[in-house]
């Protein structure tokens, strides 16, 4: 059936009209768009040239989706490290500007997931969403906005927690050198914070993919993931990547933080980090100082730990406490890196090769570790034992040098060398096993009251889990006045050591039998026989 010509003709006219009266509608919007070109390229880093408005931290974008950040604001070209696989970049390539300063997703669907420093996922989950971008370089809190660090963050490890606090809101560097156990107890410290409503961030900075997967595999085994968010660069990232990750993840906690949460990040390692800083900056000509790092090195490394604090109640009242981790060769404590990162933080760890060698774990030197702020945000029952501990174990390090030459020692000097060796093996501390407050500090009581100077060598591993295991017979009242209380009393004092003393009455050794009454045969004169 064939359409009226004048039907065919009438829709024709209609639907030319709609177009036309579209067309006059829309109006065309022109976007000035400002791109440049790729100069030349090297392992890193690109020079472009023709975006002369390009401000420093700028994000710049490239061919493949691929992003750099401008770092050398020359008055002809642009020096800009590159943060994507660079292998499909070539000179005269369009650069693009975006006009913002390099940022990372923030939201609280970071928390249980592993992603890079661009907030890209890296265990095969979704992308995360978020509504919410934070500038990975963000200016430090004022000194009117801070805090003091009033409150512990407790590690689970008895010789930390004892001798070297942490606080809330205090940054405490972790130093050894390498396969000392210094990523070890930053995982325990993450561990311990399962109820301490105590939200982790840990930053893999250059690590080798095992040795993440590693990490990552244990806090999932552990059930630590489900407070913890994991951002991680690998030893064959780009060095750009490496260097705005410490960054990026401090960004993260302080989103954390400002919400009034405390928060944990551990930076494992600052030496990766500063090396990829020197890479970039030789590579961009800039001029060596002391071990060829650049000058601003400190800089560098002080802006970023300068943001973990304790915000006071006003802005309120969350702390981000850092464990910055730094690797010394032949331990080195003085060379350029670890001196400056000491300086700047509130104290360190150090780890001991010679104690781990001598299977002392953890390795921790107490003469060379401190805290300088710690201490008065410890828990008094910590403050009751920590003092005489210390000096107690200070004087055995002291003393067992002279003993091992063979010299002779008086009774005093033989019981400071034997009380010491129970102070380190009840210091020692298998990895991943977290020891609960009142569990140390019924360990701790038991040791300075001197109750293990009688257990075997031998036997105080299991003298010290019976301790542990006896401590659930402590009345709930005391357990949560040691805990809390600003003051360890007489009677709590004698509480925990009544059942220490119980707990320790199998381990204490046999008394030795008393010798028999042996008879001397003598000659009799009288006679010239024997009589006994």
């Amino acid at each position: 059936m064939k359409m009226p010509a004048k039907n065919l003709q009438s829709i024709f006219d209609s639907a030319f009209a709609q177009i036309a009266q579209a067309r006059q509608a829309w109006t065309p919007q022109l976007s000035l768009r400002e791109t440049g070109a790729i100069t030349s390229i090297a392992s890193g880093i690109a020079k472009v040239s023709g975006l002369p408005g390009v401000g420093f931290e700028e994000v710049l974008k490239f061919p493949g989706d691929s992003y750099g950040i401008a770092f050398n604001v020359e008055e002809n070209e642009i020096g800009v490290i590159l943060l994507d696989d660079y292998s499909q970049l070539h000179t005269g390539d369009e650069v693009e500007r975006r006009e913002h300063v390099m940022d990372v997703p923030v939201s609280d669907k970071l928390i249980g997931r592993v992603v890079d420093p661009l907030g890209r996922p890296l265990d095969g989950k979704a992308p995360v969403i978020s509504t919410r971008r934070l500038p990975i370089e963000r200016t430090a809190p004022h000194i009117m906005d801070r805090a003091a660090v009033t409150a512990p963050l407790q590690t689970g490890i008895k010789v930390i927690d004892a001798l070297i606090p942490v606080g809330r809101g205090q940054r405490e560097l972790i130093l050894g050198d390498r396969q000392t156990g210094k990523t070890a107890i930053a995982l325990d410290t993450i561990l311990n914070q399962q109820d301490q409503n105590v939200l982790c961030v840990y930053c893999a900075i250059g690590q080798r993919a095992s040795g993440v997967a590693r990490v990552v595999a244990t806090l999932r085994e552990k059930g630590a993931m489900e407070y913890t968010v994991v951002v991680v660069t690998e030893g064959d990232d780009p060095p750009g990547l490496a260097y705005i990750a410490p960054y990026a993840a401090t960004s993260i906690a302080e989103y954390f933080m400002e919400q009034g949460r405390d928060v944990l990040i551990v930076y494992d390692d600052l030496t990766h980090h500063a090396r990829a800083y020197r890479e970039l900056s030789l590579l961009l000509r800039r001029p060596p100082g002391r071990e060829a790092y650049p000058g601003d090195i400190f800089y560098i490394h002080s802006r970023l730990l300068e943001r973990a604090t304790h915000l006071c109640d006003s802005l309120g009242g969350g702390s981000l406490t850092a464990l910055p981790i730094v690797e010394t060769e032949a331990q080195d404590i003085s060379a350029y890196i670890p001196t400056n990162l000491i300086s700047i933080t509130d104290g360190q760890i150090y780890l001991s090769p010679s104690l781990f060698e001598l299977g002392v774990l953890p390795a921790i030197d107490a003469g060379k570790s401190v805290s300088r702020v710690g201490g008065k945000a410890q828990r008094g029952a910590y403050r009751a034992v920590a003092g005489d501990l210390k000096l107690d174990y200070a004087q055995f390090e002291e003393l067992e040098t002279f003993a091992r030459f063979g010299a002779r020692l008086d009774e005093d000097t033989r019981e400071t060398i034997e009380h010491g060796r129970r102070i380190r093996a009840c210091l020692k501390q298998p990895e991943s096993t977290p020891v609960a407050v009142p569990e140390q500090i019924a360990v701790l009581l038991a040791l300075t009251a001197r109750l293990f100077d009688d257990v075997p060598l031998d036997r105080m591993v299991d003298a010290e889990q019976a301790i542990r295991e006896a401590v659930a017979d402590i009345p709930s009242e005391v357990r949560a006045r040691i805990e809390t209380a600003a003051n360890l009393s007489d009677e709590d004092r004698e509480w925990v050591l009544r059942i220490a003393r119980k707990a320790l009455t199998g381990f204490q050794p046999a008394p030795e039998p008393e010798p028999e009454a042996e008879f001397e045969i003598e000659p009799n004169a009288d006679s010239g026989q024997e009589t006994s």
